[in-house]
């Protein structure tokens, strides 16, 4: 055997490993996508030398045309990976106009290590999709090449592994009567900890939470947190229940831990009553890994056992156990799933695509993909033809499932974009009649509710959400009804107290901006567009800004920018295109702010109680063209609010 030189870098309580395509941090892995650890080694390999956009770019898209913005992008994520922090440890330092230097001192270490002994290749999803591929169809096995130890040394290992290592008080089972509930039951489902050596069994820790969570969402006596509320504990280690059961305000937490080996997976689960500290529930499942859809029916069984849930018949029949999927197809979906909580929307549509064509009549597979079609249209620019795909998926999966209520949420959310918030209404009203406490559908329903200008009904339903769940969509939407209603306090209250979030940021100032409060605003306005420049909201932030600082040319010119890139990739958000028309009021530009107030409201944002008085169109009102406009959004309105409220 001979041996190979390789080299690892250290800096800070990291530790980088190109050739395994792995960054540590005090030992336990970071996830990061392939483009932001490429971007990672190539400033680590610089020694602390100016790298410019341009390198950076032939490096990590050497064979592709892309954007500034997907570096930005990218570089956005790694330092939020890295940690960094206003007033805290700045790694990544930014050169305006020229590149990035990475800031921090950097060791390199070489490695020798056996050159004979064949290694997995670093994960990357196009390689597991060629993987796959290459599997017969109906058989999946594991993807390392790790021994297969009996299962019954396996299950002495996770015993072991539990009782010595493991971050987690088990609590005591006691007998002390449970307290009567004054409302749903509140349940979080935590990712499921890989207590294996197989880093690329990672996605199964999500997936498998996120089938559950999808399962249970049908029982009315429980509020069960989303997929995206519990992301963040995928990498926590030790757990600290209570603080974890505070931040989620939940009285219930259900925590796994999995080990796949071979052709085998042993899952142990432990479902918590935080409020007594009882253990309700705790067990262990041994089943052969083509048999993976079968761990959710097992888990969520158990859970409606331990939490003695009454259910109706529907609900009974909605949970039973799914019709058998192919294994091969069921891998890709939950790869889906666990890529597509990770941001990388582009690979996830490649896993549930491949996901279809293999199982054609999963209905989830289809609901998930039409979700990753939109988030693809909104947020890199898919535009007309991610919605259109999208809209297929969700009809696919309705057809297939009817009440489905994924498959139902997501859709509204697509009708409302794309200007039918008509259609999307009945779609949220049906699915709450299959579940009046999922904190979601209430929502989207707000949203929708908002774009025909019902909003004091939105504001309702949005509150209910949150009284259901206090962390529903709150990184990713705001509730704008409020703002719209010109209560600035209430508004800029509702928001998370979150400098990380470009969106989030935006609205910050955005609130501030109408309090003329220009100073805090401008202040966010740049963070925002520092966080996420290829955001719209970002952009038109940031084109409000140069207002501020009497630049109203600039602004101007980034606003077309925006809008050039919005009618060239057809992108549907009514609402933000709305917020253009708003800006070229603001700096003086008439004839656009119309011309796209009009494609606004023509698209679907049609909230009249708003238009009619925010004060951001002062400068137009008095012209005829102003006073069409206000009559289509009525006219629309009115339609709305006579079929929907009497």
């Amino acid at each position: 055997m001979s041996l190979e030189t390789q080299v690892l870098y250290e800096f800070g309580a990291f530790r980088c490993d190109p050739a395994e395509h792995l960054l540590l941090a005090g030992g336990r892995p970071i996830p990061l996508t392939p483009k932001s650890f490429d971007i990672l080694v190539a400033l680590l390999a610089s020694n602390g030398r100016l790298v410019s956009k341009d390198e950076l770019m032939r490096r990590v898209w050497p064979d592709s045309f892309v954007e500034e913005a997907n570096l930005t992008v990218n570089i956005s994520a790694l330092r939020k990976a890295l940690g960094e922090s206003n007033g805290g440890q700045q790694y990544i330092e930014t050169v305006p106009k020229r590149g990035y230097r990475f800031a921090v001192p950097v060791k390199e270490v070489r490695a020798e290590r056996m050159a004979s002994i064949a290694r997995e290749p670093a994960f990357t999803s196009e390689a597991v999709v060629q993987e796959l591929d290459s599997r017969p169809a109906a058989v999946s096995v594991n993807l390392t090449s790790a021994k297969t130890t009996s299962r019954r040394w396996l299950g002495i290992v996770v015993l072991l592994i539990l009782a010595s290592i493991s971050g987690v008080m088990l609590y005591r089972t006691r007998s002390a009567e449970k307290p009567k509930a004054t409302g749903p039951r509140r349940l979080a489902i935590l990712p499921f900890r890989n207590l294996g050596q197989n880093a690329d069994s990672d996605f199964l820790g999500l997936s498998l939470a996120d089938a559950v969570i999808t399962k249970l969402g049908y029982v009315s006596a429980l509020a069960v947190r989303p997929s995206y509320a519990v992301e963040k504990y995928r990498q926590t280690q030790p757990l600290d229940i209570a603080k974890i059961a505070a931040d989620l305000n939940v009285d219930t937490l259900l925590m796994g831990n999995f080990i796949h080996d071979g052709d085998d997976l042993r899952i142990t689960c432990q479902l918590i009553d935080v409020r007594t500290e009882n253990l309700l529930w705790k067990g262990a499942f041994d089943v052969r890994y083509e048999k993976l859809l079968t761990v959710q029916d097992n888990v969520t069984q158990q859970i409606i056992k331990g939490l003695e849930v009454s259910l109706s018949p529907s609900e009974a029949e909605r949970i039973k156990p799914d019709e058998p999927v192919d294994p091969l197809a069921y891998e890709y979906y939950l790869r889906g799933v666990d890529l597509y909580a990770r941001n990388d929307f582009p690979m996830a549509i490649k896993m549930l695509e491949r996901s279809s064509e293999i199982a054609p009549s999963y209905a989830l597979t289809w609901a998930n993909l039409g979700k990753a079609y939109t988030a693809n249209a909104s947020f890199q620019f898919g535009g007309s033809e991610s919605y259109r795909k999208a809209q297929a998926a969700f009809e696919r999966a309705l057809s297939l499932q009817p009440a489905q209520i994924e498959a139902r949420i997501y859709m509204a959310n697509l009708l409302t974009d794309t200007g039918r918030v008509e259609q999307a209404v009945p779609l949220l009203r049906e699915a709450l009649k299959t579940n009046p406490n999922h904190a979601e559908i209430h929502w989207e329903l707000g949203y929708a509710y908002r774009f025909a200008g019902m909003l004091r009904e939105s504001v309702a339903e949005c509150e209910q959400a949150r009284r259901l769940d206090p962390g529903v969509k709150l990184n990713s939407s705001t509730l704008n009804g409020y703002l719209y209603l010109d209560e600035y306090d209430k508004f800029l209250q509702s928001l998370p107290n979150s400098n990380d979030v470009a969106l989030i940021v935006f609205y910050r100032g955005f609130g501030e901006y109408y309090q003329s409060r220009f100073a805090e605003a401008a202040k966010d306005f740049d963070r925002a567009f520092e966080l996420n420049p290829a955001l719209l909201q970002a952009q038109i932030g940031h084109a409000l800004r140069y207002g501020i600082d009497h630049q109203p040319a600039k602004g101007l010119e980034t606003l077309r920018d925006a809008e050039k890139k919005i009618n060239e990739r057809g992108v549907s958000d009514p609402e933000a295109i709305y917020k253009i028309g708003q800006a070229y009021a603001v700096l003086g530009d008439k004839a656009s702010a119309f011309r796209v107030l009009k494609h606004s409201v023509q698209s679907g944002f049609f909230s009249y109680p708003y238009l009619s008085t925010d004060r951001l169109l002062s400068n137009l009102r008095g012209d005829d063209e102003f006073s069409s406009l206000m009559k289509a959004a009525r006219e629309r309105h009115e339609a709305f609010k006579k079929t929907f409220f009497g």
